[in-house]
């Protein structure tokens, strides 16, 4: 019962927080600055989520070319450029990770 209790707070916590901000912004004249620098903020999360998950391995930063996830993210990079599709770029991406662990195994 405590994980419902957890989940059904942690949502309507998100919930509220989200709605917050548009019931903020709604009623005020947001300057363009803002309106354009928010966009940004969407991409830097990703980044900063995905990118420790991508280079540190073993607590070391990895740039190396025995670094799978490092090979497999530079692929998906490639994938996402060219055909700007979230789905085929996670599916590109996941199936370019097994492939190189199978190929390079540790």
């Amino acid at each position: 019962m405590n994980i419902w209790l957890v989940m059904l707070l942690g949502g309507l916590l998100t919930f509220g927080t989200r709605l917050s901000f548009i019931f903020l912004f709604s009623h005020s004249n947001v300057p363009e600055w803002l309106r354009r620098s928010l966009r940004f903020v969407p991409p830097s999360v990703l980044s900063a989520i995905i990118l420790p998950e991508i280079l540190i391995v073993n607590n070391k930063i990895d740039f190396s070319l025995s670094n799978v996830r490092l090979l497999a993210g530079l692929v998906a990079i490639l994938v996402a450029w060219r055909s700007r599709n979230a789905l085929v770029t996670i599916l590109v991406g996941m199936l370019a990770l097994f492939i190189l662990q199978w190929l390079l195994p540790k």
